[in-house]
C-alpha cells in the first residue's frame, strides 16, 4: 500500500508540474482522473482489510463493539461511494 501511496504521490508531483508549465487542461484532467482512480483503489484496499480484521474480530466478540464496528464500515463505505 505504501508503494501505491508513493506512486500517487508522484503523480499529483507530476500533475502540479503539468499545471505550472500551462500544459493542455484535458491531459491535466486525465491525469487527475488517473490519481482519482488510484486513491479510490487504495481505500478500498484498506476497506477490505478493515473488513477482515478490525469488523470480522469485533463480529466474533459481539455485542457493542461489533455495533460500533460495523456502524464505522457503513459510514466509510457511504463517504467512498459519494466520492
Amino acid at each position: 500500500m505504501i508503494a501505491r501511496l508513493n506512486r500517487i504521490e508522484g503523480q499529483i508531483r507530476g500533475i502540479r508540474q503539468m499545471a505550472s508549465n500551462g500544459k493542455y487542461c484535458i491531459d491535466i484532467l486525465t491525469q487527475i482522473a488517473a490519481a482519482n482512480s488510484a486513491l479510490k483503489s487504495v481505500a478500498l484496499l484498506l476497506l477490505d482489510d478493515h473488513l477482515n480484521h478490525c469488523v470480522r474480530q469485533a463480529a466474533a466478540e459481539g455485542g457493542d463493539v461489533a455495533d460500533e464496528k460495523l456502524d464505522e464500515a457503513s459510514a466509510a463505505i457511504r463517504r467512498l461511494v459519494r466520492s
